[in-house]
Parts: structure tokens; sequence; C-alpha cells
């Protein structure tokens, strides 16, 4: 190895191990359910994405492996040379049905959606006004499109409308979007999507929602854009097919011809292949379940109301989340990380989120109570958090 990247490297993590920035990856051994085994310990299992327990459902698993024997193990090429299946085919049109869309268009990752929507429409002419809390690929899809980034405060429409104003008065740019998450997921809190519009309309902008924690979550489960019925007005819906969907990969809804578009001019869509057959028939009878039956949600939002009002009443900081994500705010980065090693100790699984994924000084252990979780399971993660924040202070 090069000495000068042995030193980077070295000097760099220590520091990170010192501030404690740090983050240790602790494998699963087995499936990501409500309950998991980490180094043989069975833990209460509050960090998965997995809201509506779709990952191990015995009926999509079924699924997956009939599928799997009928067409392999992998889509075989790129979806432009001979990747798309009959079954990618009818994953779209069951996407786009969900999200009241003309069209819709599939990736292999959710992150890989916004590498790929942004910069095939905007480039170096344009400016993208982006809310401060959005998600790292969100800020990475507006790098990568080299159109001016202008940031606002988050969720302040005041902000947004002055800016929005300058950079269409400007007469510098040839497009100008707006671009949010529909949930912000490390508060829960949702955007501001009918004020979202109305300013878009005034200025004429481009809307684009990324929708990855609101998916399967909000609106009956089609969306924090069903949430506020505004699926005529929203041009790009993004969504990962990983989160409460279950499995892998992404998605764009919009009008037909910006899907033919992204199609022709996403770099990811074009040059990596295409998600797996038996991911793609698991997918498409997860968002089935998801349209027919709104049980998994209904039960999802009652353990996330459950485990916040536990938490609450016992004195803990779970900020302003308006979905079932639960944050317990503790602050420093340190004492977050600590916080974290004592509930794995005691037998629950919530993993500390830190700089730079939250802003320095705002460390927070994040919640992710699942439509799998039992009532007995979130009591005994509140009677673990009751005892561990007493013992570090954070709650008297």
């Amino acid at each position: 190895m090069s000495q000068k990247l042995e030193a980077f490297l070295n000097e760099n993590l220590e520091d990170l191990r010192g501030q404690g920035l740090y983050n240790e990856i602790d494998p699963v051994e087995g499936a990501n359910g409500p309950i998991i085994k980490i180094g043989g310990k069975d833990l209460i299992n509050l960090s998965s994405n997995n809201y509506l327990g779709l990952a191990t459902n015995d009926d999509l698993k079924k699924i997956a492996q009939e599928t799997i024997e009928k067409y392999g193990v992998g889509a075989g090429a790129v979806r432009t040379i001979n990747g798309t299946l009959d079954l990618h085919v009818k994953l779209e049109e069951k996407l786009a049905e969900f999200k009241g869309t003309e069209a819709a268009i599939s990736y292999q990752s959710g992150f890989n959606c916004n590498m790929a929507a942004i910069s095939a429409v905007m480039d170096k002419n344009d400016a993208i006004l982006s809310d401060e809390l959005n998600h790292a690929s969100i800020i990475d899809g507006c790098r990568l499109s080299r159109a001016k980034t202008i940031r606002f405060n988050h969720s302040d429409m005041e902000d947004l409308r002055a800016k929005a104003k300058e950079a269409v008065e400007s007469g510098q740019y040839n497009k100008v979007m707006v671009i949010t998450d529909g949930v912000f997921s490390m508060d829960g809190d949702l955007a501001k999507l009918p004020e979202i519009v109305e300013i878009a309309k005034e200025f004429d902008l481009i809307t684009y929602v990324d929708d990855a924690h609101g998916s399967g979550v909000m609106g009956k489960g089609k969306g924090t854009v069903k949430h506020f019925g505004l699926e005529k007005e929203i041009d790009f819906q993004i969504g990962t097919l990983s989160k409460a969907i279950g499995v892998v990969g992404g998605y764009v809804a919009g009008k037909k011809n910006l899907i033919d578009w992204l199609k022709v001019r996403s770099r990811p869509f074009l040059f990596s292949t295409a998600l797996p057959p038996g991911d793609v028939a698991a997918i498409t009878a997860a968002v089935q379940m998801i349209m027919d039956s709104t049980e998994l949600h209904d039960k999802l939002w009652e353990n996330g109301d459950y485990l916040k009002a536990g938490l609450k009443k016992l004195g803990f900081n779970i900020g302003n989340s308006e979905t079932p994500i639960t944050p317990c705010i503790i602050g420093d980065e340190k004492l977050t990380q600590q916080f974290s090693k004592r509930l794995f100790e005691e037998g629950v699984y919530a993993k500390s989120i830190v700089f730079p994924t939250v802003p320095k000084g705002t460390g927070r252990v994040r919640n992710m109570p699942t439509a799998a979780h039992t009532k007995e399971m979130l009591d005994q993660a509140i009677e673990v958090y009751e005892k561990v924040g007493k013992e570090l202070g954070v709650i008297s």
C-alpha cells in the first residue's frame, strides 16, 4: 500500500473513533425480522427499514423461489439489450398503478434512482432547489447533474419561495427543479408538499419527491404524495423497493414521456444489469398485497404510536415525528454511541445515528417499529430504554 494512503487512512480512522463517529457494522445471522441474532445473541430489532415485515413473508419467499426455478437467479443483461424480462414490464405496470401515474421505471436501488433521474433531466444550465435535510443520494444526484444546487432551509416555505423567485427571475437557468424527501428519515417529519406544489405552480418549477420512507407507510400505503392527494401534481415520484416493499431496488413514477426519456438517458438503467427475476416477482406480489389490504399498514402505525407513547412517557426526547420513525435524540455523539451499545447489551438493537448522517450535536438512536413486532416485544424494549436511560442520565 502507498505510504501516503496508509497514513491518510490510519489518521482519519483514528480521528473518527476519537470523536465517536466511527460506525461499527454488525453482521446479522439470519433473517432481518423483528428478532435478529448478532454474535449468537437474540435481539429485539428496532433498526430495520422492513416496515411491513414483508422481507420475511412466507408467500413472497415462495414466489421468489418458484420464479428462480423458471427464470434463473439473474436477468443476464442490462435492460436495453435483453435484460428486460416480461416480469420487469409487469412490475413497472404495477408500480404505475400503485403510484397513480402513467408509467414507471425500476432501478437496482433507491440510491440509483436519484443518481439516474436527476442527472438525466437537469444539467449545468439548470438549478435545483434542495431541502437542506435531503438524503445523501439526492445530494449526490444533484452534484452529478452539474446543475446549480440551491439549498433552502428545512421545510421553510418562505425561504423556498424567496429562492425560487430569485432563481427564476435571474434568467440564468433553463429549468428549475424543487426536490425533497417525502418523509425525512432521521426525524420522521413530512415534507410540506401542498405548499411546495403551490410554489412550483407559481414559478413553473419541476417537482421531485423522494418517497423512500413514505411508500407503504403514508397514504394508506400508497405514499406521501397520495397522502396529500397530489398524484397529478408531482412530476417525479421516487421510491425504494427495499423498505416497506421488503425486497431490493427502486423506481421512478411519472408521465409516460418522462419514463421514456429515463429509459434512453439515465445511466444506471443503461449500464447496470437488470433486477434479478426472483426479486422482481416478489416485489410485484408485495405491491399487490399493499394495494389489496391496509392490514399491515394499520399494524405498523399501531406499533409506531405505541412505542412513541411509551418512550415519551419515560421522558425521552422523540422529536416531532409524523410517522412510525421514532428518534430518541441524545445529542452528544459519544453518549449516543454508548447508549446504543448498552441497549444492545440489554437485548435491544437500535443503531446510533451520528454525524455526518445528522448534524453534529444531534446524535440519536433511531427506532423503526414494524408491523411484525408484537406488543410484548415493544414492552420489553421500552423497559430496556428506561433502564439504560436512567443509568446514563438521559432521563431521570
